[in-house]
């Protein structure tokens, strides 16, 4: 396995927390494969710490200073890299987003975060939570916005989303925030920002009918997949796990509208919603 680069102590706790794992490791005289068969991990698992695309746990934390001989160097520092204004089951799955450089998702009822205008994400927090006050939801709103700041570099991370029709044809606030929300979308690939597909009703069955499907690629750690359910998610980094997935994306790009095919349907259901907004 490629040796992880050298991180930036000072640009976050996590990071320091990763440095410090990897000196504590290559003092010990152990690879990334050894320290994970102490743990009952992947030497992925381990390759991830270190870059820190995952998050310390409390009982990992504790592991590593048995097995490393830190004290309680891990423990201690371990909570201040855990702290996330997203919620549990999705924190560290965003913090992931915005290290990677490639992102492949599937969507099948909404449209993607990282593609939402505020309004959208508006709907969609207040469907999820319709008796949490405003401010709770304007909260969830502004970190599902600032999630949204990694597209503003022009060219990483790259970001490839198919997106079933079923999505873009459920009517979330109303017509005039789907409209905007798909305009916006629209924009972003004629931008060349975004790839995006639409997965048509008549490509029948497929194998991410159940869920979503978001594959993170990474410079300096292996893939992850994170797959999401109702108010619940997991990463995955298990090789074998990460390719059956990507096997699944492929074949669901296979299925989809080619990308000018797409953004056509995209344009043309904006400007429908617009013209039953007016009527």
């Amino acid at each position: 396995m490629a040796g992880p680069k050298d991180l930036d102590p000072s640009s976050s706790p996590r990071a320091l927390l990763g440095a410090e794992l990897r000196h504590a490791r290559e003092k010990a005289g152990l690879s990334q494969e050894e320290l994970g068969q102490r743990l009952f991990v992947s030497g992925s698992f381990v390759g991830q710490l270190e870059a820190g695309t995952r998050r310390m746990q409390p009982e990992y934390a504790r592991l590593l200073d048995e097995v490393l001989g830190t004290e309680d160097f891990f423990r201690r520092n371990c909570g201040a890299s855990a702290k996330s204004k997203y919620r549990e089951h999705f924190a560290e799955a965003a913090e992931a987003e915005a290290r990677c450089t490639a992102i492949r998702q599937y969507a099948s009822m909404l449209i993607p975060g990282l593609l939402q205008t505020p309004a959208y994400a508006r709907s969609v927090c207040r469907a999820y939570q319709p008796t949490a006050p405003d401010d709770v939801i304007e909260e969830l709103v502004k970190g599902r916005m600032e999630r949204t700041r990694i597209l503003a570099d022009p060219t990483t991370p790259m970001l490839w989303t198919v997106v079933d029709e079923a999505a873009l044809r459920r009517v979330t606030g109303s017509r005039a925030v789907m409209g905007e929300a798909l305009r916006h979308i629209a924009d972003l690939a004629r931008r060349s920002r975004v790839l995006v597909q639409v997965l048509p009703f008549d490509a029948g069955a497929h194998p991410a009918m159940q869920g979503s499907i978001k594959l993170m690629d990474f410079d300096d750690a292996p893939a992850l997949v994170y797959l999401e359910g109702v108010d619940t998610g997991r990463l995955e980094d298990d090789p074998a796990s990460v390719a059956r997935y990507r096997l699944y994306y492929e074949l669901l790009t296979s299925s989809a509208l080619p990308r000018e095919k797409s953004l056509v349907l995209i344009e043309a259901m904006a400007q429908d919603y617009a013209h039953e907004e007016q009527s």
